[in-house]
């Protein structure tokens, strides 16, 4: 009988130097982000309203609540606006404040204003740069919301036009 053939055990050991670095790059990544986030100034309240806001009236200001095609619940504000300004608004940003049963700020979102505009059978919403608020011109606008606080009251938000754009 011979002795049994035995293979040498190879020996597990592993260089750590890449594990070392990869932790290293993750630490630093880490900082770096600490870093930035301290720096960068952070919003302390709501955003200024543009200049031209004060040449904008809106009235007739309603919400509304649909499902979309996933059964989620999709709000609506539609409304009147007015442009009594000089100018041609080709885009707005509206800051639509929503608050609670106490009056308390709960919910702050930004949307892009969009002109309602009849077509046959159906009403289509548009971007002010595809339809121009001309000056002494009105028309209906809507801005949808697919999310809002479950702690809002379900009153009409406050409206502020934080950035126009104008011819």
């Amino acid at each position: 009988m011979g002795t049994p053939f035995t293979t040498p055990q190879a020996e597990d050991k592993r260089n750590p130097v890449p594990l070392l670095i990869g932790a290293g790059v993750i630490v630093l990544a880490v900082v770096v982000g600490l870093i930035i986030s301290r720096t960068q100034p952070q919003p302390t309240g709501p955003v200024p309203e543009d200049p031209y806001s004060a040449n904008l009236k809106v009235a007739d200001v309603r919400a509304s609540e649909a499902k979309n095609f996933a059964g989620v619940s999709v709000y609506y504000l539609e409304g009147q606006i007015a442009n009594l300004g000089s100018k041609a608004i080709t885009g707005a940003t509206v800051e639509a404040v929503f608050r609670n049963s106490l009056g308390q700020v709960v919910d702050r979102q930004a949307q892009a204003l969009t002109i309602l505009e009849q077509r046959p059978g159906y009403t289509d919403s548009v971007s002010l740069n595809l339809h121009p608020l001309t000056p002494n011109m009105q028309d209906q606008f809507r801005l949808t919301f697919d999310h809002i606080s479950a702690d809002w009251n379900q009153g009409v938000p406050e409206l502020r036009f934080i950035r126009i754009t104008t011819q």
